[in-house]
């Protein structure tokens, strides 16, 4: 009877899918994987969140055996190479060099097919398998096109103003046609001529 009420937690927990630990962090920090309430942990496994994006299939695959020698196996095809290693023999603790597309579940397997899990999620990863802000290509065409649109639409809207305005604004005045005004002087003298040629011609 003792022994079903110690194992009763352990099958409370199978038959509610354990959710696993939350872990986040960014591409670059360090992190550490422990697993917590299995007696002798045998090996890890990794079941990524977005498989398609790191062009695996989805399910489960093992990235780390206990060894008798106290050294931990490696997978050399697991994604994790040169980034994963173990912080004790035997293999409770391990310490995760965080890149893009590791998000998924870390799966610590115990002797006696118990296990705990820790469920990373790092920032960035996505389903659609892009970055969650515009590349450094992209973000000037995007930027520029509605710039230009603005522009061109103030434009087109000043111009309408103008015409509109020179429309209803009545047409400027005729300048008056200039006169030539004879001078007094020019004209008292053509006088003074007048009698003397009058006289001349008397004679």
């Amino acid at each position: 009877m003792a022994l079903v009420l110690q194992l009763l937690p352990l099958l409370l927990l199978r038959a509610q899918g354990d959710p696993g630990v939350p872990l986040d962090g960014h591409p670059g920090d360090r992190v550490n994987l422990s697993c917590t309430g299995v007696s002798h942990p045998i090996r890890w496994a990794w079941a990524p969140s977005f498989p398609a994006c790191n062009g695996l299939s989805k399910g489960r695959r093992p990235i780390l055996w206990a060894s008798s020698s106290g050294t931990p196996t490696v997978s050399p095809s697991q994604p994790f190479a040169g980034r994963l290693r173990s912080l004790d023999p035997g293999i409770r603790r391990l310490e995760l060099l965080l890149s893009a597309g590791d998000s998924g579940t870390f799966i610590c397997k115990g002797r006696h097919d118990d296990e705990s899990r820790t469920v990373l999620h790092v920032l960035g990863d996505r389903a659609d398998c892009r970055a969650p802000g515009p590349s450094q290509g992209s973000v000037y065409p995007q930027l520029l096109i509605p710039l230009l649109g603005a522009g061109l639409v103030l434009g087109l809207g000043a111009l309408g103003v103008v015409y509109w305005q020179r429309r209803r604004s009545p047409p400027p005045p005729l300048r008056p046609v200039p006169r030539f005004a004879v001078s007094p002087s020019h004209s008292s003298t053509c006088e003074s001529r007048t009698p003397e040629a009058s006289k001349g011609g008397g004679t």
